[in-house]
């Protein structure tokens, strides 16, 4: 699990075969996968290269994290598990939205009472 790596901040005109071409200088592509938006087709800007050994995947790290590529400075790291990505992210959205729920009415009771001093300034003036 540890050869597969997270190459991010990619130009969107960026295709599969450039990120071959590019990690191959580390060592030995598996595979890789560059992700795209469900509608539109357009690449999200990110994908990830898996390399065969673990030693080349930190080669390529060491090689590409901060690296520029047409103009971007690349971000590669290894790639977390896809578990985690989608329970953090399942968890942080169920959350978010019953905080975001919980926390309208008291935001609104402090801009009242906010607005209740800045109105009371007003008024005094």
């Amino acid at each position: 699990m540890e050869s597969k790596l997270y190459v991010g901040n990619l130009p969107y005109s960026t295709t599969e075969e450039d990120l071959r071409e590019l990690f191959s200088q580390a060592g030995a592509v598996t595979s890789v996968a560059l992700i795209k938006d469900r509608d539109s087709g357009r690449s999200k800007g990110f994908g990830f290269v898996e390399m065969e050994t673990q030693a080349e995947a930190q080669a390529a790290i060491a090689k590409f994290n901060n690296y520029e590529y047409q103009g971007r400075n690349l971000t590669v790291n290894i790639a977390r598990p896809r578990e985690d990505r989608g329970g953090g992210g399942g968890g942080f959205r169920s959350g978010g939205g019953g905080g975001g729920g919980g926390g309208r009415p008291r935001g609104g009771d402090r801009d009242r009472d906010r607005g209740g001093d800045r109105r009371g300034g007003g008024r005094s003036w």
